[in-house]
């Protein structure tokens, strides 16, 4: 079968290659197991880190890629949960369970580590690591939904505590995970915030339900948000860049507020405060999640008819390479997909 695997070079700067080659179909060697038949895959950034060599615990010629849906060929042992024509997500990493503080076991992401990845024709996972795709996303949403959704669902609701009517800002908009945190505090009823360096980008999240957002290259740009809201302080900033913005916001939330930090691709440090301190501002620390909240964030996305943002599709593993000069260049507003066979939502 095709598959696309990071391949170690030895250039400098770093930067391994994505390799597309032909490796063995895997076989179902324990009960509880299913085969995937592939339909589609979607990108994120983990995959230009592996590249970049910056990413913990690469194992090279491991497959890359965490995210896919495709629909179920073969099972091994009884199964109530799943059956052969199934269409399933699968949960886009290994280790965590159920314990809410964090996981359970040795926890890997799929894809370009000691667990192997999705970029593949066909993929074995345990059945309970599968959940059937909800009846509105065609494949390609599906695709785009795992890894982002999981993100984005531990930091708005298990970390954040987002409820109806708060304010929230959500940094950085464009990216998979920022986006669906969009969707998810639209879908709960809050007034959602956003920024970017990108003014369409900003533009377009209005039209996905934000209430406004600001660019974040003004000099004042946290006075512009304060307008926006008339004053009112925010109660959660879910943030993926780290670096300079939590100074501002120390000033822009409430009493008592909270900063969701999921990454810090702008800067891996963070200036927090004696003033922070004395305001009771608490910085919770989200990763992607467990393998409940996995199946609450799909139920929550069937409830609401939730569609992640799919900014491109391309046809095939072979198109790998174009798709990751996209995500390099960091212009996407949403995720990066590869078909690998026709829509299989009908």
């Amino acid at each position: 079968m095709k598959a696309v695997i990071v391949e170690e070079t030895n250039f400098e700067p770093t930067y391994h290659n994505a390799k597309l080659v032909d490796i063995p179909k895997p076989e179902l060697t324990e009960d509880g197991q299913a085969l995937l038949d592939v339909h589609a895959v979607s990108f994120n950034h983990r995959e230009v880190w592996i590249r970049k060599g910056v990413y913990p615990v690469i194992v090279f010629d491991s497959v890359l890629g965490a995210d896919g849906v495709g629909r179920i060929a073969e099972v091994k042992g009884n199964s109530s949960k799943h059956k052969v024509g199934d269409r399933v997500v699968v949960m886009p990493s290994v280790g965590w369970t159920k314990d809410p503080r964090g996981p359970e076991e040795d926890y890997y992401i799929l894809g370009g580590g000691p667990v192997p990845g999705l970029f593949s024709e066909h993929f074995v996972a345990q059945q309970d690591d599968l959940f059937k795709v909800p009846d509105h996303l065609t494949d390609a949403e599906a695709a785009a939904l795992p890894l982002a959704g999981l993100t984005a669902w531990r930091a708005v609701f298990t970390k954040g505590q987002v409820r109806e009517g708060q304010n929230v800002l959500i940094t950085g908009i464009g990216g998979g995970v920022a986006l669906m945190a969009l969707l998810f505090c639209v879908a709960a009823g809050a007034n959602v915030y956003v920024n970017s360096s990108d003014d369409a980008k900003i533009l377009k999240a209005i039209e996905l339900g934000a209430q406004g957002g600001v660019n974040y290259k003004a000099d004042n740009w946290d006075s512009q948000l304060q307008n926006l809201t008339h004053g009112e302080p925010f109660d959660v900033v879910i943030d993926g860049a780290g670096g300079d913005g939590f100074q501002a916001f120390n000033k822009l939330l409430r009493m008592g507020g909270i900063i969701v930090s999921y990454g810090m691709a702008g800067k891996s440090e963070v200036d927090y405060t004696m003033i922070a301190v004395l305001r009771n501002i608490e910085v919770r620390g989200s990763t992607m999640g467990s393998r409940v909240e996995f199946g609450e964030m799909i139920d929550f996305v069937a409830k609401h008819k939730i569609k992640p943002v799919v900014s491109q599709v391309w046809p095939g593993l072979e198109s790998a390479e174009e798709a990751f000069n996209v995500m390099k260049a960091g212009a996407q507003f949403g995720k990066l997909v590869l078909t690998l066979k026709n829509d299989s939502k009908l």
